[in-house]
């Protein structure tokens, strides 16, 4: 097919001024968890930040009992209101560019618990799990908007998709392969993102927030319902700490992601400074999240002679500030 418009009018591949960031999500609900704080901050700076969110969570838990009759076993109609919640969720940080991969062309794919903190593949799949999705065809489909998004910086999980959730492993496969496929299309000029980061989470502040809470229940200070954690074991995003290239930290922000959180209501109880799941365990709201580069220039910064992470996900990538 003959693009129809003059590929010599095309900006330089990765060179369009202005700063972008685009972030890959499972389900609504996982922007917020994990990287609320990093939209917020760079919504409110003026950079263009665009949400792909890859299925509604048809296959969700939901938390409030006036609400379970959504749930995929009774009405099945989980993922149109979490559609309403993320719509929700999004006005609350000042995102206003977010998408559905492929309009909904997958639906969640639910998950089982392997051990403690770790997911994997439910037995019955719905033939139409996003975990079943065709990769070059997912990857395809975020590449399209990649080009037209054009964003510097791409955000997404680790290979283990964070816990091991099937969609948040496809999540990651699917970006992955879409970096490539934007990057080099022959049919059309392509778009080269300049820095990929994955979520993660440092060691030390995993073991801060367990003392946190397990201090927290033995004193009394958690809200009714909520309990501690059970195990000691940390899911696969939690690495060491040297291996986080940039921490966002924008406290300023933190009521923006309450207010978030508490849009996706069937899915996070929200009891300020806590928060907890469908599993109840207790955890505190928090104003810093981490990211480590896997593509792209180094992101560190020296204070004197000690070296340390970023404090920005365009850290390095020579751009200007607006």
């Amino acid at each position: 097919m003959t693009a129809d418009y003059p590929i010599e009018e095309e900006p330089v591949v990765g060179e369009e001024p202005g700063r972008r960031l685009l972030l890959v999500h499972a389900h609504p609900d996982d922007e917020t968890l994990t990287t609320g704080v990093t939209m917020a901050r760079y919504a409110a700076e003026g950079v263009g930040v665009t949400l792909v969110t890859c299925t509604l969570g048809d296959e969700g838990e939901v938390i409030p009992a006036e609400l379970r009759h959504l749930a995929s076993d009774r009405d099945d109609t989980l993922g149109a209101h979490r559609a309403g919640e993320l719509v929700r969720a999004m006005a609350a940080l000042g995102v206003p560019d977010h998408r559905l991969l492929g309009d909904g062309r997958w639906r969640d794919s639910g998950m089982v618990w392997l051990a403690p903190g770790v997911a994997g593949v439910a037995g019955d799949v719905h033939p139409d799990a996003f975990a079943l999705a065709d990769l070059d065809e997912a990857a395809g489909l975020l590449a399209d908007v990649l080009r037209e998004v054009r964003p510097q910086v791409v955000v997404t999980y680790d290979p283990d998709g964070g816990y091991g959730h099937p969609d948040h492993v496809m999540a990651h496969r699917v970006t992955m392969r879409a970096v490539e496929l934007a990057a080099d299309d022959g049919a059309r000029p392509g778009w080269q993102v300049l820095a990929v980061h994955w979520v993660q989470v440092a060691t030390s502040w995993a073991r801060a927030e367990r003392r946190a809470v397990l201090a927290a229940a033995q004193d009394g200070r958690l809200p009714a319902g909520m309990l501690p954690p059970d195990y000691a074991e940390h899911p696969p995003a939690v690495v060491d700490d040297d291996l986080l290239d940039v921490v966002v930290e924008a406290p300023e922000h933190l009521p923006a992601v309450t207010a978030a959180l508490e849009a996706h209501a069937t899915q996070v109880v929200v009891r300020p400074p806590w928060f907890a799941l469908s599993n109840d365990v207790a955890q505190r709201l928090s104003a810093r999240e981490g990211f480590r580069r896997v593509r792209g220039p180094r992101a560190t910064i020296a204070e004197s002679s000690v070296a340390g992470p970023a404090d920005d996900l365009f850290a390095g990538l020579g751009l200007p500030q607006r």
